[in-house]
C-alpha cells in the first residue's frame, strides 16, 4: 500500500491498522449432561467457581448484581492469550438462556448460552457465538479457532462438573 505524504505540510501521517474481517463468524457448541437445567444453570451460574475449573482465567468481578441484564462481568484472561474482557448481559432467564456482548482486543462478540430439557432426562447445554473484529493470530491459530478450542475446553470440563453433581446425588 503506497501512502503519499509530503512533510512541510499540515498533514498527519497516515495511521495504519490492523485489516479488518469482512462480515461475522459463528460458532456452535452443544453438550449433553445428565444433570437437570435447574442443576445445569445452577453448576454454570456459579461463576466463582470458574476459576477453579479453569486455568484460563486470573479474575473475575462483576459491576452490578450477577446475571442481571445491564450487569457487566469483566473476566480477565491468562491464556490462551493475557487479554481483559468486558462482557455485558443483555437476556438472563434461569434455569433457560443467558447472552451477553464481549468486546476484547478490537473484537464484538454476542454469545447466547441455553439450556434445554433433553427427552429421557439431563439437559442440552448449547451455545453459540457471534463475532467480527482485527484478523489476528493467536499460536499460529486464528481467531476462530482459538475461540473453538477454548469453547471445546470450558464446556467439556462444564459438562463433567455437571455429571459429577448428578452421581453425588
Amino acid at each position: 500500500m503506497r501512502h503519499f505524504f509530503k512533510s512541510g505540510r499540515d498533514v498527519s501521517p497516515p495511521v495504519f491498522q490492523p485489516a479488518l474481517k469482512t462480515g461475522i463468524a459463528r460458532i456452535e457448541l452443544a453438550v449433553f449432561t445428565r444433570a437437570d437445567c435447574e442443576l445445569a444453570w445452577q453448576i454454570f451460574s456459579d461463576w466463582k467457581r470458574w476459576q477453579q475449573a479453569s486455568d484460563h482465567y486470573r479474575g473475575l468481578e462483576w459491576h452490578g448484581p450477577p446475571w442481571i441484564p445491564g450487569s457487566r462481568l469483566q473476566v480477565e484472561f491468562l491464556r490462551p492469550v493475557r487479554a481483559r474482557v468486558d462482557r455485558v448481559i443483555t437476556v438472563c432467564t434461569p434455569p433457560r438462556c443467558v447472552a451477553w456482548i464481549n468486546h476484547v482486543l478490537g473484537y464484538s462478540m454476542e454469545q447466547w448460552v441455553l439450556f434445554d430439557p433433553f427427552p429421557g432426562g439431563g439437559t442440552r447445554v448449547s451455545t453459540w457465538l457471534e463475532f467480527t473484529g482485527p484478523e489476528l493470530t493467536i499460536n499460529g491459530l486464528s481467531m476462530q479457532e482459538t475461540l473453538e478450542s477454548y469453547l471445546s475446553q470450558w464446556y467439556e470440563s462444564y459438562r463433567v462438573a455437571c455429571d459429577h453433581a448428578v452421581a453425588k446425588v
